[in-house]
Parts: C-alpha cells; sequence; structure tokens
C-alpha cells in the first residue's frame, strides 16, 4: 500500500476550503425565537451572534423588569440553540458527504 502526499495534501487543501465555506454560511444561517406569547422576538445567526430583538409594548411592565430579563434571556438562548442546531445539521451533512460521518469528535459527524 503506498502512500501519496500530495493526495493528502490535496484532500486537506479541499477539507480546509470547504470548512471556511461551512463557517461563511453559519453566519448566513438565521432563526428566530419567540417566547412569551410572542412578546420577544429574538434572530440570531450561527455564529452566535444576536441580529435583533423584538420587544413589544405589552411586554414592558415598570413593575416588572425581572420578567422582561427573563423573557430577553429565554428568547436569545433559544434562538442562539436553534441557530447552532441547523448548522450543525449542516456540518453532519457535509462530513457525511465527505466519508467523516464518524469520527467521533463530538459536535462533529454522528
Amino acid at each position: 500500500m503506498s502512500f501519496d502526499m500530495d493526495k493528502l495534501m490535496k484532500q486537506a487543501a479541499q477539507m480546509q476550503e470547504q470548512m471556511e465555506q461551512m463557517q461563511q454560511e453559519a453566519a448566513n444561517e438565521t432563526a428566530e425565537a419567540s417566547v412569551g406569547g410572542g412578546m420577544v422576538k429574538v434572530t440570531a445567526n450561527g455564529a452566535g451572534q444576536v441580529l435583533a430583538i423584538t420587544i413589544s409594548p405589552e411586554a414592558i411592565d415598570p413593575e416588572d423588569a425581572e420578567g422582561l430579563a427573563d423573557l430577553v434571556l429565554a428568547g436569545v438562548n433559544e434562538a442562539l440553540r436553534s441557530a447552532s442546531a441547523a448548522v450543525e445539521a449542516k456540518a453532519q451533512a457535509m462530513m457525511g458527504q465527505m466519508g467523516l460521518g464518524d469520527l467521533g469528535i463530538p459536535g462533529i459527524g454522528s
């Protein structure tokens, strides 16, 4: 069995290019979470950035600032979780297509 270093280097370069593309796509992958019956809506992307927070006027109660803070926190966490799950699914699909579906690396493959 011969070892082809040139082929290995080309495969590594191709994998790096695909990973960079996946990172760019992650930034474009967005998810929206709505909590409190729609009183707080949060949009986040797969790069872990919160893009927008919308708070309905009904959610603003000067006597319950803590309740609003809890809604915002829940919305942010859910939006980030949803965006991350979408990116993870795409990463698993890409790794499977590359024949790397079960590398035993947490967060990559199956």
